[in-house]
């Protein structure tokens, strides 16, 4: 089969993906074996290729966002059945043992392993997932629709309740990539005022289209105070600003793996008053069933801009230059 090999992070302008024929898997005990449609791209996997995030192997297979048609079970699978349609999100296993796993808290299990980064993903047109681990996918939303819901969607969500933002409060989104994109038409659904800051004018413009009831970008300060704030860019830089734009008591949620080094905080002026600073750490199986049921009920419409497979690298690096407006797609089969 055909796939995307990451053999050693290298800066995206390399073009470190390498094309190359490879064994197609087998499903294993407990897995399916899933013919990959499409594949979203995600600033994850930028850092994966270009070395942010250390990775347990090379040469690893990237991608976490992934449509496709399962195949066949392996051994002790019962569902779903072949030929159904599946997504599988950045989370691929746990050991469903641990104190966190036996809280309602996966997320955190210490012996997690991620698609694309610990497993095979899905830059490939086959790919191997756990059973457990995969989402049936709603109707009404094409595969390339549907892909940026597994992450981009899923860690949005996430992002929200580790806002605490409630209906109808004041929201402040930092950066506006494909996370952002989603993650507004849920809290517009929530009935929340959403305040959005990039520096990027196709960003700016797909906020309005959005619904944003401001749009600007740091230092900028909207009319109002925020109840909340999620951080999607990777920059450390914008936390002070984001945790000034806060009101008493409000959450700044940093809803990025990989983020630069946080400047110095003025306690005073950043964090007095019970406003609350919290990370982001993957998400639940939970919370991935909770949005897509969200998703298809709102509904969520992505915005995607859709490459050939060929095209990863080049893809990938149009991200990292926010030259793409919303989501990111590869089409596999």
């Amino acid at each position: 089969m055909q796939a995307f090999l990451l053999e050693k992070p290298q800066p995206i302008e390399r073009a470190p993906l390498r094309a190359a024929n490879v064994p197609k898997p087998t499903a294993r005990l407990g897995e399916l074996l899933i013919r990959v449609t499409a594949c979203g791209l995600c600033h994850t996997d930028l850092h994966t290729v270009e070395g942010d995030i250390a990775l347990p192997r090379t040469p690893i297979i990237p991608g976490h966002q992934v449509v496709g048609i399962v195949e066949s079970l392996g051994q002790g699978v019962t569902g779903p059945a072949v030929g159904r349609r599946v997504g599988v999100a950045w989370l691929h296993q746990t050991c469903g043992k641990c104190r966190f796993c036996t809280t309602g808290r996966e997320n955190l299990c210490p012996d997690a392993r991620f698609t694309g980064l610990d497993a095979d993903g899905g830059y490939a047109e086959y790919m191997t997932a756990v059973a457990d681990f995969t989402y049936p996918i709603p109707e009404g939303f094409p595969d390339e629709q549907a892909a940026p819901l597994l992450c981009a969607g899923i860690i949005g969500f996430r992002a929200l309740r580790q806002s605490r933002v409630q209906p109808g409060e004041r929201l402040g989104l930092f950066g506006f990539g494909a996370s952002a994109h989603v993650t507004i038409q849920v809290a517009r659904h929530w009935g929340c005022p959403v305040y959005v800051f990039t520096r990027s004018p196709r960003h700016q413009a797909l906020a309005r289209r959005l619904g944003a009831a401001w749009v600007g970008k740091v230092p900028d300060r909207p009319p109002v105070r925020l109840d909340a704030a999620i951080n999607f860019a990777p920059s450390g830089e914008l936390v002070p600003p984001a945790l000034e734009n806060l009101a008493p008591g409000g959450t700044l949620a940093l809803a990025g793996i990989h983020m630069t080094d946080t400047p110095p905080l003025d306690y005073q002026k950043h964090l007095y008053r019970e406003k609350s600073l919290v990370s982001v750490t993957a998400a639940t199986r939970q919370d991935g069933r909770d949005l897509l049921a969200l998703a298809a009920e709102i509904p969520i419409r992505t915005e995607v801009q859709v490459f050939p497979f060929e095209e990863a690298n080049r893809a990938l690096e149009m991200l990292k230059r926010s030259e793409i407006s919303g989501a990111t797609v590869l089409r596999i089969s």
